[in-house]
């Protein structure tokens, strides 16, 4: 259950509660009883290094060593040394 800081507006007393986040239900101050309200604060959260960014969704590096493999045509025919089509793609090869 997440914590919340609130402050007290008549006797400037803060404190945490433990409380579900849909709760609705005022805050009273245990010194005094007062109706208290939430403190609003920055997140402290700090990004440090290269970033996540850079390193989570650089491209991955292409293998240029000669032994990768080769695409293949897309016609069978340029490969079984079949005639190819006029328009086929692989003809030019």
């Amino acid at each position: 259950m997440p914590k919340y800081d609130y402050r007290c507006p008549s006797c400037d007393a803060e404190f945490e509660v433990s409380r579900p986040m849909r709760a609705t239900e005022e805050v009273c101050c245990p010194s005094c009883g007062s109706v208290a309200t939430k403190i609003f604060a920055p997140v402290s959260v700090a990004f440090k290094g290269t970033g996540f960014h850079n390193t989570d969704y650089r491209p991955k590096p292409v293998d240029t060593s000669s032994d990768a493999p080769k695409p293949e045509p897309a016609c069978p025919a340029a490969t079984s040394g079949a005639a190819a089509c006029s328009s086929c793609p692989a003809k030019a090869e």
